[in-house]
């Protein structure tokens, strides 16, 4: 009895640690390139590649990915992937399906040397909203 009880209060400790997962810290110049959306919390797993027009690395932790013309993405990488916010790197990545997805491994190569800088695997897709700005708000009310 007393076995089964302590089984069960590792398990709803281990669902409360699991619940209060904390986001990657953000510098000041990936938070200053995200202030131009809102976060809808809304999740895609993977991403179809076709679709993707651009991977921007705001720094070694979150990218912004666009979609099409108009529709963005924000992936924040659960560990770090070294040389990712690098001027002079790029993003490099294979896969076997038509989709980018969560868990996939991304490289950062030198542009220079075309050595590996890093590599980590990617989070999950927010889907962002583009923030109207005030005064198309205003414009729209009169």
């Amino acid at each position: 009895m007393k076995t089964s009880m302590i089984a069960v209060a590792a398990c709803a400790a281990a669902v409360v640690g699991c619940a209060t997962v904390e986001r990657p810290e953000i510098t000041e110049e990936a938070a200053a390139r995200l202030a131009e959306f809102e976060r809808t919390g809304e999740m895609e797993t993977c991403l179809n590649l076709r679709s993707i027009s651009q991977i921007d690395p705001l720094d070694e932790r979150h990218f912004l990915v666009r979609v099409g013309s108009s529709r963005y993405y924000l992936n924040e990488i659960p560990g770090r992937c070294t040389g990712a916010g690098r001027f002079n790197n790029r993003l490099q990545y294979t896969t076997s399906i038509n989709q980018l997805c969560r868990n996939e491994i991304i490289n950062v190569i030198d542009n220079a040397t075309g050595a590996v800088m890093g590599a980590c695997g990617l989070g999950s897709f927010e889907r962002l909203e583009k923030k109207v700005e005030e005064e198309e708000e205003d414009d729209a009310a009169s």
